[in-house]
């Protein structure tokens, strides 16, 4: 007996039902994450090496270690920001470049309180002075 055998068409696996499931499951992943921050996380600040340059009339604002504030070697009147935001605004030329120059140990309040003030009175070009270790 001759059996005949009938011309088989190859079987061809569809990949496109399963890339749409692992598509949606990654969807679903993504969606449903949480992210959390670290709360605690060491670092080690960085050193400036930059090149010093000496712009032409730059205008100095010191923060000494008890959070006091003098603008060109002259004493500010206190630590409180108005007092500054009074002496920032007495200055013509905002286009002058401000320089500030903290001492490390000075409250980080005092430095962005400048930062802060500077902007609204209208200074662009605010850097803060660095030393080489």
């Amino acid at each position: 007996m001759k059996f005949r055998l009938k011309n088989r068409t190859p079987l061809e696996l569809s990949l496109t039902p399963m890339i749409d499931v692992v598509f949606l499951l990654l969807i679903f992943f993504m969606v449903t994450t949480t992210f959390s921050k670290e709360s605690m996380i060491k670092i080690q600040l960085p050193q400036a090496e930059g090149v010093a340059r000496a712009p032409e009339k730059q205008l100095v604002l010191t923060i000494n270690q008890a959070g006091q504030y003098f603008l060109d070697d002259k004493a500010v009147g206190s630590e409180k920001p108005e007092q500054l935001t009074q002496a920032l605004a007495e200055i013509s030329n905002k286009q002058r470049p401000l320089l500030i120059n903290a001492d490390a140990r000075a409250p980080i309040q005092a430095a962005i309180s400048v930062l802060d003030i500077a902007a609204k009175q209208g200074f662009k070009n605010i850097t803060f002075a660095t030393q080489k270790d």
